[in-house]
């Protein structure tokens, strides 16, 4: 490596890992991954000072950054992005971008424009308007949306259960795979059960296997509840669509859909009658990829 070679880094923050990709023209200098956990996006100074550990911790000795961009979960609005960013440049002393993690979707594909749609624990759209400024829609958590992701898939499981129990019927698969995956007796007690969650997010998201599982054993509740969340990604593309977004391509990306093909059929179906012409893409390199273009394009 040349010393006038830019050393560039990206840094994907998710929701339980931070993946830290530096290269110097072609050339991978460090490769890092570690766990999110002190990540703190809305107190800024606190997380510019966690990012700056980041780097200096993940690069050789000796090595320091041109530029560096990233990618930070629940960093949900420009000026949250640009307060870190400006703290992270301070520090560094080097240009910074700090964007949400869903925008590096769309970079890490090659692509200049579309739309980012996240199905992991949460759900979440990002695209650019005509203007280019940067609109997010859905992210709104578990309790109140998320609907596509694990947590919104079991939350809505629940309730198909609970309304089936209400008509009088039986148990099918997806209520017993439920009553077992949060060890109550009976279909009433997964209420109680929900609730006790501290953290409903990741205590609901890790059962949604029991979903799919129940899907590929017949349950018809199963099944239309997948269908229902495919239909709710769609849904975040139609609302940027509605905005002024350009949803020409739509890359996807995030732990559940990744590792289940049946909801992002789902997804694919809906997006055909919700926007015409989009042309979906499951991502297949790292989302820090995306990272690393958005650091090269700072220097």
């Amino acid at each position: 490596m040349q010393d006038s070679t830019p050393l560039v880094v990206g840094i994907d923050v998710g929701g339980t890992k931070a993946h830290l990709r530096a290269c110097a023209g072609h050339d991978s200098v460090a490769d890092h991954v570690r766990r999110s956990s002190g990540w703190r996006p809305h107190d800024p100074a606190a997380a510019a000072a966690w990012l700056t550990s980041l780097v200096r911790d993940a690069l050789p000795p000796g090595a320091h950054p041109s530029a560096v961009a990233v990618g930070g979960h629940a960093c949900e609005t420009p000026r949250q992005c640009e307060e870190i960013r400006r703290a992270l440049r301070d520090l560094l002393g080097v240009p910074a971008l700090v964007v949400g993690d869903a925008e590096l979707l769309v970079p890490a594909a090659g692509l200049d424009k579309g739309v980012g749609l996240v199905a992991g624990t949460g759900s979440v759209a990002v695209g650019r308007l005509a203007d280019g400024s940067p609109v997010q829609v859905g992210g709104w958590g578990a309790v109140l949306g998320d609907e596509g992701g694990s947590a919104g898939l079991v939350r809505e499981a629940a309730r198909a259960v609970w309304a089936a129990h209400d008509r009088g019927e039986a148990p099918d698969s997806l209520a017993l795979g439920l009553i077992a995956a949060f060890e109550v007796s009976e279909v009433p007690a997964l209420g109680a059960a929900l609730e006790r969650a501290t953290d409903v997010s990741a205590e609901w998201g890790r059962h949604a296997p029991v979903v799919f599982a129940a899907a590929e054993a017949g349950s018809p509740l199963a099944r239309r509840v997948i269908a229902e969340g495919g239909r709710s990604l769609a849904a975040l593309v139609g609302r940027l669509a509605a905005r002024g977004g350009a949803v020409d391509d739509v890359v996807v990306a995030g732990s559940t859909v990744l590792a289940q093909p049946v909801l992002y059929d789902a997804f694919v179906a809906a997006l055909a009658e919700t926007a015409p012409g989009a042309r979906p893409r499951l991502l297949r390199v790292p989302p820090v990829e995306g990272a690393v273009a958005l650091a090269r394009s700072l220097v």
